[in-house]
């Protein structure tokens, strides 16, 4: 069984890499899309770094890299962050762009109008590239008060779809929803944008009902799974740090819940990453570069 990670952020675990990686190999992790946000702009070349460092290598996982500006840090979207985005997209073992999107949770994060500006300019870098994105959606509906009185008159999903519709549908490239958490109906129009859905150790939370039944929705060719490490350590791991080696607790969510074997999940999910990433099959592999 050889599961695939699709989102997880590498560049968080510092001296620890090494062990982290040598446990999601032993663990039957055979794919890892580190994640290239950093922490702001001026680090989203790390995740191409860790790439880089453990290419060739078969004591771990095979690693590909992506590469955005995440929308809490919309505001420092210049000419020049976005040009140093353009060249990093350009590197083969960049394979997408992100995560990107809107986030409208935190109070000190930038207005609605300079998320959306910074989004759009985002899929205009991976539309020339022609690279999937990988979205990020939080909405305030779960926020703390001063963070919804700001944000009040402006809905994450639907300014999400409205600007994914008019902006990136006509280029066919699709993407992933990363730990989906919206509702049946914006999985529904995700998936009629051309997106896969991405789910996360929170799917096996006790409360997490919807997200349930959003996996039980999902066309089987459209389903991902991933760890978002070191965030959302899925159950009976939760409230630790996450890490690859985890995502066979999530697997075994997606199986009770769509009543198939793990085993299945593995290969669905996995097959389902090599086809929205061409270049990551079976001999196809660009870590190496």
């Amino acid at each position: 069984m050889i599961l695939t990670d699709s989102h997880s952020h590498l560049d968080m675990y510092s001296d620890e890499l090494p062990e982290v990686l040598g446990r999601a190999h032993t663990a039957g992790v055979g794919t890892i899309l580190a994640i290239g946000i950093g922490d702001g702009p001026e680090e989203m070349q790390r995740a191409l770094e860790i790439v880089a460092e453990y290419s060739g290598r078969t004591d771990v996982p095979t690693l590909y890299a992506s590469a955005g500006i995440h929308p809490q840090e919309a505001h420092r979207a210049d000419a020049n962050v976005l040009n140093k985005l353009a060249r990093l997209v350009d590197d083969e073992r960049v394979i997408a762009v992100g995560e990107i999107g809107l986030d409208y949770y935190h109070v000190d994060n930038p207005e609605p109008a300079v998320q959306r500006a910074t989004f759009v300019a985002q899929m205009q870098i991976a539309a020339r590239a022609r690279k999937p994105i990988l979205i990020h959606c939080r909405t305030s509906d779960l926020a703390k008060p001063e963070a919804k009185q700001k944000f009040a008159e402006a809905d994450a999903w639907a300014d999400l779809l409205e600007l994914l519709d008019a902006h990136w549908k006509d280029c066919g490239l699709g993407g992933i929803l990363h730990c989906f958490s919206g509702s049946l109906d914006q999985a529904r129009r995700s998936l009629e944008l051309g997106f896969y859905l991405s789910f996360a150790g929170n799917l096996t939370y006790p409360k997490a009902v919807a997200l349930r039944e959003a996996a039980a929705f999902a066309p089987a060719d459209r389903l991902l799974i991933e760890t978002d490490a070191p965030f959302l350590a899925p159950v009976p791991l939760r409230g630790q740090r996450n890490e690859s080696a985890f995502i066979a607790h999530t697997a075994g969510c997606m199986a009770t819940v769509r009543g198939i074997s793990v085993e299945e999940v593995a290969t669905i999910t996995s097959t389902n990453f090599q086809r929205l990433f061409p270049t990551t099959g079976p001999g196809k592999s660009v870590s190496s570069v």
